[in-house]
């Protein structure tokens, strides 16, 4: 929750109830995919044999 305070900002912009609850979708949505991005890919390059 603070991250998202952060970046997108500490209070909603719409005013009613749908509106709300678009724009807080849209900003999860934003925000996932700049954390996302920021991720490091995993990739196994070879493997044990025990």
């Amino acid at each position: 929750m603070g991250r998202y305070k952060a970046i997108i900002g500490p209070r909603l912009r719409a005013r009613d109830w749908r509106g709300q609850r678009t724009e807080a979708a849209v900003a999860v949505d934003v925000l996932n995919r700049m954390l996302g991005a920021g991720r490091p890919n995993c990739v196994r390059t070879s493997t044990v044999a025990a």
